[in-house]
């Protein structure tokens, strides 16, 4: 099985976005029914290895439509800020 990429990320204050796309090697989204992007992080410097594409490692939102056994089952998913938070915007309720 191949990890969803994350086609675009819009949170540009992420210690992984550069130039909008994702450069975690994986990242985790939520738990329960919050699908936050719990791998976000500010920090000082850029993180991940620019040679990738960040990719759905875990998804821990239960009731998303595209999750399957805790993975994520979209081609691809979007990151970007809602209500203050860093969420995937590709969640889509069961």
């Amino acid at each position: 099985m191949d990890m969803p990429e994350v086609f675009k990320c819009s949170v540009t204050n992420c210690a992984y976005n550069n130039d909008e796309q994702c450069h975690a090697l994986a990242i985790t989204v939520g738990d329960g029914a919050n699908p936050r992007c719990d791998t976000f992080t500010e920090a000082g410097f850029k993180g991940g290895d620019e040679q990738e594409i960040g990719r759905v490692g875990a998804c821990k939102v239960s009731v998303c439509r595209f999750n399957e056994s805790l993975e994520c089952q979209a081609q691809g998913i979007e990151v970007g800020n809602r209500d203050g938070g860093v969420f995937c915007m590709t969640f889509s309720w069961r």
